[in-house]
């Protein structure tokens, strides 16, 4: 399988890039992991026209091409960072790669109680019409203390955390055909979520 893994932060020193870069060498015989960067992206701005930047295209037509998705969020005052929702934005608004995508989220914090609150309200987000990404549900992995849990080999020294981890995983593995195979049974489903329309929403039409 081939997956992505969004770093959701636009930090140089974030853990949730090591997290991303232990579980791309860790699980490399279970999938593919490709790391997406979005600390290059444009802040998100509505343009006047149908123009979306090119930046947002290409990491776009990369979700569109990977059998599913993982994205690691930091918690800053209780949610995401505001770069991870603008990229979001963006993708709502142009392709909406993200309907009917198996995503697993994890997060790290240097805290203790790890990203609970920001997984919480990403959970929320990726369930918006323009979304609608297929969450794997009752699975989570947070990651608290997270300066002190990597050594100078990127490996995850603390065994209880690297076994919940390889559990998760291991769980999303099985949780991505199961979506696959359910999103074939009615493909129209995820076409006409990728044309709804807020606007004909609100006049009761159909899309």
């Amino acid at each position: 399988m081939k997956f992505v893994a969004i770093v959701g932060t636009n930090s140089e020193r974030s853990t949730n890039r090591k997290l991303l870069q232990f579980m791309q060498q860790h699980f490399a015989s279970k999938a593919t992991i490709e790391i997406l960067e979005i600390k290059d992206l444009p802040a998100f701005d509505e343009p006047e026209t149908d123009e979306i930047p090119e930046s947002i295209l290409r990491f776009s037509k990369k979700i569109e091409a990977a059998d599913a998705v993982i994205i690691a969020t930091p918690e800053y005052d209780h949610t995401i960072p505001a770069v991870l929702k603008s990229v979001l934005e963006w993708l709502s608004f142009s392709t909406r790669p993200l309907i009917d995508k198996p995503v697993m989220i994890v997060g790290c914090s240097l805290g203790a109680l790890g990203t609970s609150r920001a997984q919480a309200h990403l959970r929320q987000i990726l369930d918006a019409p323009e979304l609608k990404a297929r969450v794997m549900p009752g699975n989570e992995f947070f990651l608290g203390h997270s300066a002190q849990v990597f050594d100078e080999n990127n490996e995850l020294t603390n065994q209880a955390k690297l076994t919940e981890l390889e559990e998760c995983f291991l769980e999303f593995c099985d949780f991505v055909p199961l979506v696959e195979k359910l999103v074939k049974k009615n493909p129209e489903k995820t076409l006409a979520r990728k044309k709804f329309s807020w606007e004909l929403a609100n006049k009761g039409g159909k899309n």
